[in-house]
């Protein structure tokens, strides 16, 4: 075990890898392969939002950091009684590796367990392994192993919720001219029209993009990069005061003024074809400019 990590058993069962290093420090839930915090020591303000009223329980995901969307993203295609978002986010993973890097940052390797829950929800053999890069930035890389006879097809994503000054303060750069389905608007598709800026509820994905994307946030005087590769859908999203108090682990009211989603993914017709015995990835990365 690397002197930068250690495995904290809480009182509701869950296990968590706590990391700190040189360049940050991490939490990370080993239900769901799920980073929960991460923040680069130069920093001033959070990176990651987590909802005060985040609920801590076996088979249930965190609402905040960075959940896993596997193996499809927004409802199952066919059964409305799964999970939303897949299973992978509720699903017990294993640390199979710790590397401290040269450059101090720490390089984990999580693999996601096979259980009754997963094989009655998805009954292909498959491999799902996750790397994380703690440092300066972090970086994530999903990759999905086919290991049955026959192509499958998945959508994947990571739901990140950033942590922000207030979500009619910020913009997000990088989608201009770029087409998205919206889902208030009866999933019609339109193109994007200059820098995103939020008044309300807001949930589109945007199509056929493979674009770095950017949070600006003049308030807190830093620029969020969101770097991306073998991913061609970015989702945003905001819940809305209506919405937000809907939920019942968003937090206390006016919490998700402070948060964005944008989410590197494969949605709908981006959605990936694994062939037999090949291996698909999808990869993000984060970093912070203060100014």
């Amino acid at each position: 075990m690397s002197k930068d990590v250690k495995v904290v058993k809480e009182a509701n069962g869950l296990e968590f890898l706590e990391i700190n290093n040189r360049h940050a420090e991490a939490k990370i839930s080993l239900q769901g392969g799920h980073v929960t915090w991460w923040r680069p020591k130069a920093t001033k303000q959070d990176v990651l939002w987590l909802s005060t009223n985040a609920r801590y329980e076996k088979g249930r995901s965190i609402r905040g950091g960075i959940p896993i969307c596997w193996p499809w993203f927004g409802n199952h295609p066919t059964d409305g009684n799964f999970c939303l978002h897949g299973f992978a986010r509720v699903i017990p993973w294993n640390l199979d590796k710790i590397i401290d890097l040269k450059n101090g940052s720490t390089k984990l390797i999580l693999k996601m367990l096979p259980t009754e829950e997963a094989s009655r929800q998805l009954t292909y053999n498959y491999e799902l392994e996750l790397s994380i890069v703690i440092g300066e930035s972090l970086y994530l890389n999903l990759k999905t192993t086919n290991l049955s006879s026959h192509p499958f097809t998945i959508g994947e994503g990571f739901h990140t919720y950033f942590y922000v000054s207030d979500i009619e303060s910020i913009k997000v750069r990088g989608l201009e001219n770029m087409v998205y389905t919206d889902k208030f608007d009866n999933f019609n598709c339109n193109i994007q029209k200059g820098p995103i800026e939020f008044k309300g509820p807001f949930d589109r994905v945007y199509l056929n993009t493979s674009n770095d994307c950017y949070i600006e946030d003049e308030t807190f005087n830093r620029v969020i990069t969101i770097k991306k590769s073998n991913s061609n859908s970015t989702v945003v999203w905001t819940p809305g005061e209506k919405r937000a108090s809907e939920m019942g682990d968003m937090g206390a009211k006016d919490e998700w003024r402070r948060m964005v989603c944008v989410e590197t993914a494969n949605s709908l017709e981006n959605s990936v074809v694994i062939y037999p015995d090949l291996t698909h990835s999808i990869a993000t990365e984060y970093s912070v400019q203060e100014y």
